[in-house]
């Protein structure tokens, strides 16, 4: 899940600022892909694992997830910082640790009737069609509007964050969300990385200079990665049988 703290930085940066970045996007979008892609092959590491040794996917998980933390906080802010050179690795273990720990919604995808393989190709083409609505809306916006929308987005996220938390913690214990809250949650996940996809075009080139593109890579990784989640979440609950 997202960290929220890049959209508060965003703001608090771009109240007062036209554009400091006008290319930041258009550097970025290539290590946007290229992370993808390793995601992609971390989700096909995890799958690997999850089918030869189920047993041994889970204490895996959990520890991907615990490194993912971490390196999350660390690849941001070297980032920030400007040090190239170290944060990209950093940021494409991280798409890799990604990767793996979203693999075990995709085998669950996967092994859904009326989900499957469609069910995961549906999910990234949502995530293709948003990325060219949103760069047409966001790139757009009036200087109220883009911030309106922003701190709007902000406080989702935020709220969203809290709720996804304590149901993470619940299934560990083995209590489950009832479908028609997965649902709910699922939906409004999707319709808030919706708006984030949005807010991006509008607050990263207000936020980064064109040498800054990693860090805008990250926040536009990240939005990415939670609507393709999010999609599948929600498509999964349509299809449960509970």
């Amino acid at each position: 899940m997202s960290n929220t703290s890049n959209f508060r930085d965003a703001i608090r940066q771009a109240k007062t600022q036209a554009l400091v970045g006008p290319n930041v996007i258009a550097n970025a979008l290539p290590f946007v892909g290229g992370g993808l892609v390793l995601t992609a092959l971390g989700a096909y590491g995890g799958l690997s694992v999850n089918r030869a040794n189920p047993q041994l996917f889970l204490p895996t998980f959990f520890g991907a997830v615990i490194l993912q933390l971490i390196l999350f906080f660390v690849a941001q802010n070297v980032a920030e910082k400007g040090n190239n050179k170290v944060a990209l690795p950093l940021l494409a273990t991280y798409s890799l640790l990604t990767g793996y720990t979203i693999s075990g919604l995709i085998y669950l995808a996967l092994r859904t009737p009326g989900v499957g393989i469609q069910g995961v190709g549906f999910a990234a083409l949502g995530c293709g069609v948003t990325f060219i609505v949103a760069r047409q809306i966001g790139s757009n916006l009036s200087e109220q509007d883009g911030m309106a929308l922003t701190k709007t987005i902000n406080l989702g996220v935020i709220a969203l964050v809290a709720v996804v938390g304590v149901q993470f913690l619940f299934s560990i214990f083995g209590v489950y969300t009832p479908n028609w809250l997965e649902i709910g949650i699922s939906g409004l996940g999707v319709f808030l990385f919706v708006g984030a996809s949005v807010v991006d075009f509008y607050i990263l080139p207000r936020t980064y200079r064109n040498d800054q593109y990693l860090p805008a890579a990250l926040s536009m990784y990240l939005t990415y990665i939670n609507l393709f989640v999010f999609i599948l979440r929600l498509i999964l609950a349509f299809n449960s049988r509970d």
